[in-house]
């Protein structure tokens, strides 16, 4: 862990991890570092400011949390070789939770779930105490999959201003209000060298064969499966396009252990659509497991 410093208008420092393969992770870091660890994985093409009240939330509630930018996103850095499956991001992560003196809590959304689940069922030593998964099962239904890959690579080209990186948004999300003023969206956009403005992930991520969202890696989270002891739970949108009835069905006969939490009024984007049932579930659960 190398340089902090504070996260501008919180109580949060920023750090920097060192990854592997040479990369640097960012992540804003709260919450005092004797109580039990959280650690906060992004879904792909998001960065670590999509957990912002979540973050805040398990900080109130007794928690330590780190709130990490998966290489390729946000501050983290982008691996020159295009290397974005999930065994770099699992390997990104154990790197951060050796840091951390006790075995953290995990809660991902989308490919941040995929990334928790492949990095405790692959490794041998246990490395957490829980899992959260955040609308995200191994088996995800094939037409919101593609839904996210569209948005993915739609406006390579970026947009000229905030406000029609919001009008990209508000065609993804219909059922979300639009926010009034759009500048909040500056955390998730870079400005480059063409002078345009462009989503805050490398391109690169979109190249690779097997793609760290879904639905490519569902045999390889199925076999990840059978080496996940630790209490699960599923945190379920149940407006979402990517959970079905039969993906969690799936799921529960290959994790015995899991809990599902379902969330009305929410669809994939479970913490940003109802933020207060998201920290209901979450905390609840992560409390019966301390």
């Amino acid at each position: 862990m190398a340089d902090r410093m504070p996260a501008t208008g919180s109580n949060l420092e920023t750090r920097r991890y060192a990854g592997t393969e040479g990369l640097s992770l960012c992540a804003d870091v709260g919450g005092d570092p004797t109580h039990p660890p959280v650690i906060l994985l992004h879904g792909g093409g998001q960065t670590r400011h999509s957990w912002g009240r979540a973050q805040r939330e398990l900080i109130n509630s007794g928690y330590h949390v780190v709130n990490l930018d998966a290489r390729g996103h946000g501050d983290s850095d982008w691996s020159p070789q295009g290397h974005y499956r999930l065994e770099h991001l699992a390997a990104d992560l154990r790197a951060v939770i050796d840091t951390l003196p006790t075995p953290p809590a995990l809660v991902g959304a989308s490919m941040g779930g995929a990334t928790a689940l492949f990095a405790i069922g692959n490794c041998a030593a246990p490395i957490a105490r829980a899992l959260v998964m955040v609308d995200i099962v191994p088996r995800v239904e094939a037409e919101g999959g593609q839904r996210i890959g569209a948005f993915m690579r739609a406006n390579p080209e970026g947009f000229a201003t905030v406000a029609e990186a919001a009008d990209a948004v508000a065609t993804y999300y219909p059922h979300r209000p639009r926010p009034k003023n759009p500048s909040g969206l500056m955390k998730n956009l870079r400005r480059r060298d063409d002078g345009r403005l462009h989503w805050h992930w490398d391109p690169l991520i979109l190249e690779q064969p097997e793609k760290p969202e879904p639905p490519s890696f569902t045999d390889r989270l199925l076999a990840a499966c059978a080496g996940v002891q630790v209490p699960t739970l599923l945190v379920r949108g149940l407006n979402s396009d990517i959970v079905s009835d039969a993906g969690v069905a799936e799921f529960k006969t290959h994790l015995l252990q899991l809990e599902v939490f379902n969330v009305a009024g929410a669809a994939h984007m479970v913490a940003g659509d109802r933020n207060d049932a998201f920290n209901r579930g979450v905390i609840g659960f992560l409390r019966r497991q301390h």
